[in-house]
């Protein structure tokens, strides 16, 4: 029997639940307790699957550990898996994402706060500064958002290991087609609100990337205002927003399997960090961003305050697909078929900081 497995970051540990049929089971406790974790990743590439969390101790501070028994039990390498070079004179707050690489087998990259991009050829155990981004020429200007300078999104292609896509909040998209020997701001069409210049090069409050599962070229762009699609790769984005109730938001999800279709949580505004109208909707786009449906089967039908942030929506590897959110009122959401009707999984968790979910 197919067993699903979801890891839910919060505030105060890791939570794992499995499903085997219908029914799920949460362990008894979470995992790295008092621990902020802000990533996971669940890496199905190899014959054994890996954990990875990004946990931040307030005592001990952040650091990357990784599990081959499904969660049951973690380790963390003697030295930390993720460090900035003394001569950086940086230091790190954060893990924000981990990435297993699409072509890569063993490649697994970090992006961290300040705002830079790791790269490790162990599955995650030991990870090396991407130097060329960390030294970009644009870096003196990049100012931190609202929630910190973080590199929080990576997008590799499955058809090049030489090409990949990062966002930084708040710096924009920035691509490289050379490994990353060399990177390139990739923000055409995409407006920074917010700067005297709306539409500078470089400088948009990005909030996540999503990839289209049967186009790889077709990206799915959250701004701080604005939701965004482009077929290039990030070359050139085009704006999709119209027929969602706000164009702010965080998250961002592809349908694992279904081309086209897309999911995003609006939220009311930057200045009211609310659902859009405060009513509790997942949206969903088949046709990429020409229309959108709201999804609310078996979700609250009250006023509702829970905000979703960039990394708690996600998508497993099913057919149909599972969808997942978790907000910052502790409340865990699951769809089993696509989006169409929800069940509430878990409530009174601590803020939920990511969602992540894959078919074991």
């Amino acid at each position: 029997m197919t067993e699903v497995l979801l890891a839910v970051g919060t505030r105060k540990g890791l939570f794992i639940g499995r499903r085997r049929g219908g029914a799920w089971e949460f362990d008894e406790s979470p995992y790295f307790n008092a621990q902020a974790v802000y990533s996971v990743a669940i890496d199905t590439r190899g014959a054994t699957p890996r954990l990875l969390a990004g946990g931040d101790s307030t005592h001990w501070g952040p650091s990357v550990f990784h599990s081959d028994d499904l969660g049951r039990t973690w380790t963390e390498p003697a030295q930390p898996a993720v460090k900035f070079p003394k001569e950086t004179g940086a230091s790190l707050e954060r893990v924000w994402q981990l990435h297993p690489a699409a072509a890569e087998p063993d490649v697994v990259y970090a992006g961290t706060e300040p705002a830079a991009l790791y790269r490790s050829e162990d599955r995650g155990e030991h990870f090396d500064l991407v130097r060329p981004l960390w030294e970009h020429p644009t870096r003196s200007q990049w100012v931190p958002g609202g929630g910190g300078e973080g590199l929080h999104t990576v997008i590799t292609d499955r058809r090049d290991p030489q090409a990949a896509a990062v966002a930084v909040s708040t710096a924009g998209v920035f691509r490289t087609k050379d490994g990353g020997a060399s990177w390139t701001p990739s923000n055409s069409g995409v407006s920074a609100v917010f700067l005297p210049d709306p539409n500078p090069e470089f400088g948009q409050c990005v909030h996540k990337i999503a990839q289209d599962a049967s186009t790889p070229d077709r990206l799915y762009l959250q701004n701080h205002w604005g939701v965004y699609r482009s077929d290039d790769a990030g070359a050139h984005w085009a704006d999709i927003g119209k027929g969602l109730p706000s164009t702010f938001g965080f998250a961002a999800a592809a349908h694992p399997h279904r081309g086209d279709t897309a999911y995003v949580f609006p939220i009311n505004a930057d200045a009211d960090r609310v659902p859009a109208g405060r009513r509790c909707r997942v949206f969903r786009t088949a046709d990429a961003g020409s229309t959108w449906e709201p999804l609310t089967a078996g979700l609250p039908q009250e006023d509702h305050y829970g905000t979703v942030l960039r990394d708690a929506l996600c998508t497993d590897d099913a057919d149909p697909a599972g969808v997942y959110f978790g907000n910052r009122n502790g409340e865990l959401y699951a769809s089993a078929d696509d989006g169409d009707s929800w069940r509430q999984l878990a409530s009174h968790l601590p803020d939920v900081l990511c969602v992540r979910a894959a078919v074991i």
